[in-house]
């Protein structure tokens, strides 16, 4: 195992690209679990690929992202993509800045399509985005990362200042529906009819903290508020909630890992688990308040924790010099305690590896701003 001492004299970057290499030499991009569609998992990994690549400055890195892109997509910016799902917009972060660079218009309109996705996809009686079609009325902390770092973007990027309106209108739901006050934590979701069984006939809420949706929060929120810049009427308000969670977050950190639970406030259960992807995220959201000014120096502390913790503990080097990266829980819906606890985990599966690339470079970040 590493020691934090020695993590700590290491360049961060260069453990995020040992990750992200894991992948890249094992895959052609569009051959990427789940293979030839256009999906959030490569999305996630390929938005840790090119932030890499804006500090590396290595082309084949930019090429590896354009390559799965122009694999699913003609140029005249058809694509086959889920209607009935934010989780379909995620990669969507792809094309703006391919956009940026190369001037294709297929670009452009692929990331149109996308955009339409907010006109269509069927929403609460308070206006709050279903997850999915198949989940009725229920808004997932997952989605505000999901969805709104790209609509914002593209409503910057295309001038469609409503988009940013409509953006800050989901997360302001998701905040005052899922805030668990005891905990000053979120959960997970929350069921607008109430009629969902594994939720409070009450508020509506689920019952519990799952690591990575909150961590898909946190990081929103991050993206979010350094979007906005300084001088938007919102950004205070997001500012405080972020704070706010992330002094909740650093009282969850177990002590002597660095890390994080799957039910996060749960940790004294003994059949609760550490989980890479969700510590990645946090490590990801602490790091960017760090830099952006937000929070401060024992913040950061916990963010190089959680880093040392993640290579201590969930990252294994193989023969070849591969990184594999473990304790990566698959993808659940919402449920009860017991649900979460027991999903399978997994190694290097997407969701992880570009939440580990993504912690790496803010952590690097985080570094060069002291």
């Amino acid at each position: 195992m590493t020691s934090f001492a020695k993590v700590r004299s290491q360049q961060p970057l260069e453990w995020g690209k040992k990750a992200c290499e894991a992948i890249m030499s094992k895959y052609e991009p569009v051959e990427m679990p789940p293979a030839n569609r256009w999906h959030y998992h490569q999305g996630v990994f390929l938005c840790g690929v090119h932030r890499i690549w804006e500090m590396d400055h290595n082309e084949a890195y930019f090429q590896y992202v354009k390559d799965y892109v122009d694999a699913l997509i003609d140029e005249d910016g058809n694509f086959l993509f889920r209607r009935d799902e934010l989780d379909a917009i995620q990669a969507g972060l792809l094309l703006l800045p391919l956009f940026r660079r190369t001037g294709e218009y297929r670009y452009q309109e692929a990331a149109r399509k996308l955009r339409g996705l907010l006109h269509t996809l069927n929403r609460n009686r308070f206006g709050g985005f279903w997850h999915k079609d198949k989940y009725p009325n229920q808004m997932w902390l997952d989605g505000l990362y999901m969805a709104g770092p790209f609509a914002v973007q593209y409503g910057q990027q295309f001038n469609e200042p409503e988009l940013i309106d409509l953006v800050l209108k989901q997360e302001e739901l998701m905040r005052n529906h899922t805030k668990d006050e005891a905990t000053g934590l979120y959960v997970h979701a929350w069921d607008a009819s109430k009629q969902v069984a594994v939720c409070d006939k009450e508020t509506g809420k689920t019952e519990e903290v799952w690591g990575r949706a909150l961590g898909w929060y946190a990081m929103a929120l991050a993206d979010l508020i350094d979007l906005l810049g300084e001088n938007h009427m919102k950004r205070p308000v997001l500012e405080s909630a972020f704070q706010s969670l992330m002094a909740r977050l650093l009282t969850y950190q177990d002590e002597q890992t660095g890390l994080w639970y799957q039910v996060v406030d749960k940790g004294n259960q003994p059949d609760n688990w550490l989980e890479s992807s969700c510590t990645s995220l946090f490590v990801y959201a602490l790091a960017k308040g760090y830099r952006l000014g937000l929070l401060g120096e024992d913040a950061f502390f916990h963010a190089e924790k959680g880093l040392s913790g993640l290579l201590d503990y969930a990252v294994d080097i193989e023969e070849d010099g591969a990184l594999v990266l473990k304790m990566i829980c698959i993808g659940t819906s919402i449920g009860r305690y017991d649900d979460y606890i027991s999903r399978p985990t997994s190694a290097n599966d997407l969701h992880g590896v570009g939440a580990f690339a993504l912690a790496c470079t803010e952590i690097e970040k985080g570094r060069k701003h002291r």
